[in-house]
C-alpha cells in the first residue's frame, strides 16, 4: 500500500503530515499528488471528504519550497466558491507548511481590504481568494497575477454552477500562458468539459469513484411528506423534522440541516430555537463574522445544529458530524451529493435524512438517476403532522357546525330552496337562515303558508316589493307606462294668446 514516504514529497512537509496524524493518501491523492510534482496539469474528480484539499496543497507547498515571491505577485494561486471553503485552505496549509517558510494571504469578502493590501504588498507565495474579491483587487491595481506558477480551481463544478464562468475566464487570461493548472470536484458536468479542454494541457485525469457517488458509510433515507391544509404547510413540516430528530434520539449528536432558499435557513433556526433546540443559520447574506463565529461553534461542539444554505454544502471539512438533513430536496442532483457529504467523512458513519413533498418528486427522481440507485424510504414518526385527507373525505357531506361560504353574488343571486323530500337529511342552522332570506314569488296577494312559517320568531319577515302593475291595481289607474309624448305639462298646450293672456 502506499504511503506518503513515497510520493517524493518535501521531507518538512512529510513530517508536517506525520505530526497531523496522517499515515497513507487517499485514492485521490495517491493518484493526483505523482503528476502534481511533475509539474502536470491535473483533472481531479472524488466524492467529497477523500481528502482532495491535501491533493493540491501538499505538491503546491513542495514546490514552492524553493524560491522567493515578489510585491503584488503572487506565485501561486488558489480559487474557492465560498468563503468558507477559502478559509478552510488556509487552515489546511498552514497545518503542512508550519515547517517550511512560505507566506500566505486570503482575499475574502467581509474582511477590510486594508488588511489585505498589506498583506500582498509583501509578497506572498501562496494566494487563496473568492474570485469576487481578487479582482476588486486587481481592478484597483494591487495585484498581478503575471507571477502566478501554480493555479488551482478547488470544487470546479460549483464554481461554474455558482455563475463564476466569466471571472474564471478572465482570471485564467491574466495568469500566464505556462502555469501549471490543478481543478478539484466532487462532480464533472459535462457543460464544464469546455472549460477543462480550454485551459488544461494535457490533463492527468484521477477519477477515484464513479462521479456523484455518495459515500458507503452514509445511510441514506426519505421521509415522505404529504403536506394537509396549505396555510399550515410550513409549520407541518418544521414538526415533521423536530419529530425525525427526537427518533433519531442520543445517535443524533450533531447536524447540518440544509435548505434550499436563505430566508427558509433564518425562520427554520428561529424555529428550532424556540422549540429548545441548540441551533444557529448560516448562509452568504450574513457577514463573515458571524458566519465565522457559527462555524466554529459547531465545530468545537457548542452548537448542535446547523441549519445551512448550500454555501455550506461543498467542501467544508468538519469531521465529526453524526447527521444530515434536507429539509428541501435540493433542485440540483449534485448538490445532494455534496450535502449528504457533510457526514461520513474519513471513513466515520454517518446518516442523511430528506423529507421530499409531492412538488418534490422530479428532483428526487433525478437525484436517484443520478445516483443509480433508490434512496430507501422511512416510516414517518408518531409525532408526525397527520397526512392530508384523501378526496373522497375532501367531498364528504360538512359536519352541522361548519357554516358553508356564503355566496359572493349577493342576495339576489341565492337559490330559491327547492321542496323538501321526505328522506332529505335535516337542513343546517347555515341553511335554515339562508332559507329565511329567500322570498318566493307568490301567486296571489298572500305568501304560501309554508313560506311564511319558516321564518324565524325573533326575525321580521322581509319586506315585499310590489310590482308596478300591482301599483296600479291598487290606485284604479291604467298600468301603461308613460313615455314622452304620452303626457305633456300643461303650458306646452296653451296657445300663444292663452299664455300670453295668463
Amino acid at each position: 500500500m502506499t504511503k506518503f514516504s513515497d510520493l517524493d514529497l518535501n521531507p518538512k512537509v512529510l513530517k508536517a503530515i506525520e505530526e497531523a496524524g496522517y499515515e497513507e493518501p487517499t485514492p485521490i491523492q495517491a493518484g493526483a499528488i505523482p503528476p502534481a510534482l511533475e509539474g502536470r496539469d491535473v483533472l481531479g474528480i472524488a466524492q467529497t471528504g477523500t481528502g482532495k484539499t491535501a491533493s493540491f496543497t501538499l505538491p503546491m507547498i513542495t514546490m514552492l519550497a524553493r524560491g522567493r515571491a515578489r510585491a503584488r505577485m503572487p506565485r501561486s494561486l488558489v480559487l474557492c466558491p465560498t468563503r468558507e471553503l477559502a478559509a478552510q485552505v488556509a487552515e489546511n496549509f498552514d497545518t503542512y507548511a508550519k515547517n517550511v517558510k512560505l507566506t500566505k494571504a486570503l482575499l475574502i469578502g467581509g474582511v477590510s481590504f486594508k488588511e489585505q493590501d498589506a498583506l500582498i504588498d509583501k509578497g506572498v507565495d501562496v494566494l487563496i481568494a473568492t474570485p469576487g474579491r481578487l479582482l476588486d483587487h486587481f481592478e484597483r491595481g494591487k495585484l498581478l497575477l503575471t507571477g502566478v506558477q501554480v493555479m488551482v480551481v478547488d470544487e470546479a463544478d460549483r464554481m461554474l454552477d455558482m455563475g463564476f464562468i466569466p471571472d474564471i475566464e478572465r482570471i485564467f487570461s491574466l495568469t500566464p500562458f505556462t502555469r501549471q493548472t490543478l481543478f478539484f470536484s466532487a462532480t464533472m458536468a459535462p457543460e464544464i468539459e469546455r472549460i477543462t479542454n480550454t485551459f488544461l494541457q494535457a490533463p492527468e485525469r484521477i477519477e477515484v469513484a464513479r462521479q456523484a457517488t455518495a459515500s458507503e458509510t452514509i445511510e441514506q433515507g426519505v421521509a415522505l411528506f404529504q403536506p394537509g391544509r396549505r396555510d399550515r404547510e410550513a409549520s407541518d413540516k418544521r414538526k415533521l423534522l423536530r419529530a425525525l430528530i427526537e427518533r433519531e434520539g442520543e445517535g443524533c449528536k450533531n447536524a447540518i440541516i440544509f435548505c434550499n432558499r436563505k430566508v427558509e435557513v433564518d425562520t427554520l433556526a428561529k424555529s428550532l430555537k424556540k422549540s429548545g433546540y441548540d441551533s444557529a443559520p448560516i448562509h452568504g447574506d450574513l457577514d463573515q463574522a458571524t458566519r465565522t463565529r457559527t462555524l466554529e461553534a459547531f465545530r468545537d461542539g457548542t452548537l448542535r445544529f446547523l441549519v445551512a444554505s448550500d454555501v455550506a454544502a461543498r467542501g467544508l471539512d468538519i469531521p465529526a458530524v453524526s447527521h444530515v438533513f434536507n429539509f428541501d430536496v435540493p433542485t440540483h442532483a449534485e448538490d445532494y451529493v455534496h450535502r449528504i457529504g457533510r457526514t461520513g467523512r474519513a471513513g466515520r458513519e454517518g446518516k442523511a435524512l430528506t423529507i421530499s413533498a409531492p412538488k418534490d418528486e422530479k428532483h428526487l427522481v433525478d437525484i436517484e438517476r443520478l445516483l443509480g440507485k433508490e434512496i430507501p424510504r422511512v416510516d414517518l414518526p408518531e409525532a408526525a403532522p397527520a397526512p392530508k385527507k384523501p378526496e373522497a373525505e375532501a367531498d364528504a357531506p360538512r359536519a352541522e357546525t361548519e357554516a358553508p361560504k356564503r355566496s359572493r353574488g349577493g342576495r339576489s343571486r341565492r337559490k330559491k330552496s327547492a321542496p323538501a323530500e321526505e328522506n332529505a337529511p335535516a337542513a343546517t342552522a347555515q341553511e335554515a337562515d339562508d332559507a329565511s332570506i329567500q322570498v318566493a314569488e307568490p301567486a296571489g296577494d298572500q305568501a304560501p303558508a309554508a313560506e311564511t312559517a319558516s321564518a324565524p320568531a325573533d326575525k321580521p319577515a322581509p319586506k315585499k316589493r310590489r310590482s308596478r302593475a300591482k301599483k296600479a291595481d291598487d290606485s284604479g289607474e291604467s298600468a301603461k307606462v308613460v313615455g314622452m309624448g304620452d303626457h305633456l305639462p300643461r303650458f306646452i298646450a296653451l296657445s300663444l294668446e292663452e299664455r300670453l293672456a295668463g
